[in-house]
Formats: C-alpha cells, sequence, structure tokens
C-alpha cells in the first residue's frame, strides 16, 4: 500500500475532449469528421488514456449525427496506436436507460473491446454494486481495464467510511482502478483530500477523479486530491473546459510543472491540439450550441446537489410548460424527492428521474398526484436498491397495492437472456454483429439510423430528396 508521504509520482492525465467535454458544453454534436484530422497529435502528447466513446455519445451519433458509433470506435483506435482508448458504461444499463440481460451487458463488453477500448469505465447510478459486477467479470474476462466509478455526493449515509468500504468492495470485486465521479461538481478541495487519503489507506488499486467545473471548484478539488496521493485526473482541452466541463489540461499540466507530479506533458504540443478545436467553440458559440450560461460558476450546485445537465433538463420542460417561474419551486422541491427515492447520487438516470418528478410535483400543486413510470420503477426496486430507505408514505400514495410487488434481488436476475430475441428482431437489418447491439439499446432510433444508412448505401436518401424538392419547387 502507498505511503502518501514518501511515494510521490508523475500525475496521470485522461483527456475527455472526445467524450465528456462535448457532451457537456454542446449536448455531444462533435462529429468523427472533427475528431479525426486531430488524433495523430494527440496521440503524441502521452495521456495515461483518451475518453472518446460511450456516456451519450452512441445515442448522439445515431440520433442527431447520422453517424454509426461503432465504426467511430473503429476509426479513433485506427488513429490512436500509442494512447489507451477508454469508454463510459451504466453498468447493467450499458449506455441505455433501463437493465439489460446479462448476456446483451456481456456481448457489448466484448464488442468494445474488440473494437478498439481498452478501458471500460463502470458506473451505476445508485452505487448498487449488483449492477457493476457482469461488466466486471466481462471486461476482465476480454482483457480489458475495468475501472468502477462511484457516483459522489452528498447526504447523511454517504460517510467516509461508505466512500472507504465501497472502495474496498469494488477492489474485492475484480476492478483494475477506481474513479470517484463528481458529476455535480460537489466535491471541494478538503473533502477530496481526507477521501483520497482515506481510500489510499484502504485500497492498492489507483484511483481516478473525474469532477467538473459547475460549481467553480474543480481545478482547486484536483490540486488537493493530487496531493494527497490520487493517481489519474480527467482534464478537458481548454477550448471545451471549464463550465458544465472538466479543468483545463494545459491549466493542470503547468500547475504540476516541476513538482513530484510533473506530468511531462509537453505545452506546446497541447497548444496546438487546443488552436485546432479552437475555431470549432467559436462555431458553437455562434451557431448557439454553446450556450454560455452553461460556462459560468453555477453556485446552485453545491446548494441543491444539481448536475449541470439536469438543470438544463429542467429548464426545458418548465419552458414547455409555461412555467418558467416556477423555477425556484422545482429546485427546492429536488432535495425533497430525492430524499423520499432513498437519497440516491444525481447522475444519468436517476437525475432525470428526480427531476422530472420534481417539475410535476410543483406544476400539480400536490406531491406526488402523478407518478412517472420510472419513479415507480425506482420505489419497485428495479433499478437496485438505494443507500437509505424510501419514504412509505410516498411508497403508499405511488404503489398502493402494487407495492407487494417490490423487487429486492438484482433485477437483472428476473430477466431472461434477450439477445436472441433482439437479433430475429432486426435481422433484415443486420450489416454488422454491433448492429444487434445498438438496436438492443435504442430500436426506434436504429432503426431510422439502419433506414437512413441503407438509402445511403443505394445513394437515395428519401430525407435529402425531399429538401432538395423544397429548395427547387418544380
Amino acid at each position: 500500500m502507498s505511503d502518501n508521504n514518501t511515494t510521490k509520482k508523475p500525475l496521470k492525465i485522461t483527456e475527455t475532449i472526445l467524450r465528456d467535454a462535448h457532451q457537456s458544453l454542446i449536448a455531444t454534436r462533435m462529429t468523427t469528421e472533427q475528431m479525426l484530422p486531430i488524433v495523430d497529435k494527440m496521440d503524441k502528447v502521452g495521456y495515461h488514456a483518451v475518453e472518446c466513446w460511450g456516456g451519450a455519445t452512441f445515442d448522439a451519433s445515431l440520433r442527431f449525427l447520422k453517424e454509426d458509433p461503432w465504426d467511430r470506435l473503429r476509426k479513433l483506435r485506427a488513429g490512436f496506436k500509442n494512447t489507451k482508448l477508454q469508454m463510459l458504461f451504466r453498468g447493467q444499463n450499458i449506455l441505455g436507460y433501463r437493465p439489460y440481460a446479462d448476456d446483451v451487458v456481456e456481448y457489448f463488453v466484448q464488442k468494445s473491446i474488440a473494437n478498439g477500448i481498452d478501458i471500460i469505465r463502470i458506473f451505476d447510478c445508485l452505487n448498487d454494486l449488483r449492477n457493476l459486477q457482469t461488466a466486471v467479470t466481462a471486461t476482465n474476462k476480454e482483457g480489458g481495464h475495468a475501472q468502477v466509478a462511484l457516483s459522489y455526493t452528498l447526504g447523511d449515509a454517504y460517510t467516509l467510511e461508505y466512500w472507504t468500504e465501497m472502495a474496498k468492495k469494488v477492489e474485492d470485486m475484480g476492478a483494475n482502478s477506481v474513479c470517484i465521479k463528481d458529476m455535480a461538481g460537489l466535491l471541494t478541495p478538503y473533502k477530496a483530500e481526507e477521501l483520497i487519503k482515506a481510500m489510499k489507506s484502504t485500497i492498492s488499486i489507483p484511483i481516478e477523479l473525474h469532477t467538473h467545473y459547475t460549481s467553480g471548484v474543480a481545478s482547486m478539488t484536483c490540486l488537493k486530491a493530487v496531493e494527497a496521493g490520487c493517481d489519474i485526473i480527467d482534464t478537458a482541452i481548454s477550448p471545451f473546459a471549464l463550465g458544465t466541463s472538466q479543468p483545463a489540461t494545459e491549466v493542470m499540466v503547468e500547475t504540476f510543472k516541476g513538482t513530484a507530479y510533473d506530468t511531462g506533458l509537453d505545452q506546446m504540443l497541447l497548444k496546438e491540439i487546443a488552436d485546432y478545436f479552437r475555431p470549432m467553440r467559436e462555431e458553437a458559440i455562434k451557431s448557439g450550441l454553446l450556450n454560455p450560461k452553461v460556462l459560468g460558476v453555477d453556485i446552485q450546485t453545491l446548494l441543491y446537489q444539481v448536475p449541470g445537465g439536469m438543470l438544463s433538463n429542467m429548464v426545458s420542460q418548465l419552458k414547455e410548460q409555461n412555467a418558467e417561474d416556477k423555477y425556484m419551486e422545482v429546485l427546492e422541491e429536488i432535495p425533497r424527492v430525492r430524499k423520499d427515492l432513498g437519497e440516491p447520487p444525481l447522475v444519468t438516470p436517476s437525475s432525470q428521474i428526480v427531476g422530472t418528478q420534481a417539475v410535476f410535483n410543483v406544476l400539480m400543486g400536490e406531491r406526488y398526484k402523478v407518478a412517472t413510470k420510472e419513479t415507480k420503477d425506482v420505489l419497485l426496486g428495479k433499478y437496485g436498491q438505494t443507500v437509505k430507505p424510501f419514504n412509505p408514505e410516498v411508497v403508499d400514495k405511488v404503489l398502493g397495492e402494487d407495492k407487494k410487488n417490490a423487487i429486492t434481488c438484482r433485477y437483472a436476475d428476473l430477466l431472461e437472456p434477450e439477445l436472441d430475441k433482439i437479433e430475429a428482431e432486426m435481422k433484415q437489418w443486420k450489416q454488422q454483429d454491433e448492429d444487434v447491439l445498438t438496436y438492443a439499446l435504442f430500436p426506434q432510433v436504429a432503426t431510422e439510423f439502419f433506414k437512413y444508412r441503407q438509402a445511403q448505401q443505394t445513394k437515395v436518401d428519401p430525407a435529402v430528396a425531399d429538401e432538395k424538392n423544397k429548395a427547387y419547387p418544380v
């Protein structure tokens, strides 16, 4: 086990520009074509890893960019000859929004690694380790690096003992490293120091810190974490750093220069990479894709523990209902709903579930008069076990008699293998093995994409032809 005072070693950097940085700032709209020209330079930096896949990139590629995410991964793999590629994986939910049977999880892991992923960062929105084990075991079996990310949050249940016990369990379950995933920027500098020291004295696998700048403390938090023994930090190249994204790579590299933690990364090379992405940022601001709002410090994050993405989601829900004046009411309702639902960390999909329910509670003028299907599923135990028990009054009101059907086992244990059924359903579209997984995660979006792909291959895209007719009326 490492001794914080004597063993000082160079800090490792995971670059997030190709995944979380553009997911956080421009709604995951960066195309593969925009990424590829800079890959060669990025490959020379000496990053610990480049996070480039998973999270929302899969859905966004299909839905908005009409790109095959597997094709993106293969192209990035071909370009990154010396750098490990990393993805974000939502445990039993994979990259989707529901729990999948184990055979789908295992096959997805197998194909991700076969197509070029080295490190799979696996998390669960409730930190229910039962929802992580299948993915961890599958990653190890395929020779990948399984990193378990613990979703960081605040609340009575989340003590130092909770985090160290979780870290120990993660190590015991076969993870190769652990990540503190601070999706809302809630981890403050001295808390980070305390947390890393406690974890370092409990486990011997590497510790990585992933945080967001939303609340304005992320760079300071990284500094204290590294001094306390954190091995790897996530950063984003400066044009897509700060705001709801990560601290800037160049700033963190400069911070540790000449110290025992010196990353050894070349600032001139990083500058060239930043120069490449800067026009993209300017373009995104001009087009309105990058909203200056997400670049500011949002102190409500620390007050209400609401991640940036959840805030924007909530604002658009209120806008649709012409109820923007209810913003503060909803913000105050969120912590109450979270408590009712067993105090889960607020990260996809629990953040959307809690946020939407809070909006309903305020708009209806009566709490839980309307409960979403997802709220019911949380209370039925379909998402897993929460750290605290649910509010019994809310359970009675929302579930009624249905509460006797609550699940206490791992939900995936109740699911029959799904792969064969899925394959049979979509076989007319299948052009590669991976298409089955694309369809498994997003059946409707995938079908639309497959139709588009087929049209492109026959060079008659109905949507494009239609647009042309509009532009040139006969």
